[in-house]
């Protein structure tokens, strides 16, 4: 069994509004070194083969077809 996480997040230069309501929240509630925040997305799968080359071509799909919106999102695939 393969475990992998992958994180999806908004590339440089794409507007973040949830991110920015994020960071004004966080300055609310008196964290006021906050700089910026940039929110994303975390998925942990698990797969039902130990071969590792085929996991790694089977997730970059499932990023491409499904889990990012490549057109702004950055993905990073990490077999744990």
């Amino acid at each position: 069994m393969i475990k992998a996480r992958i994180t999806v997040t908004l590339k440089n230069g794409v507007l973040d509004p949830q991110g920015k309501a994020i960071a004004s929240a966080l300055a609310t509630l008196d964290f006021r070194d906050v700089a910026g925040v940039r929110q994303g997305k975390v998925f942990d799968i698990q797969l039902d083969h130990s071969d590792r080359q085929r996991a790694e071509t089977e997730l970059a799909e499932m990023c491409q077809k499904l889990l990012a919106n490549t057109v702004i999102e950055d993905y990073a695939v990490e077999i744990v």
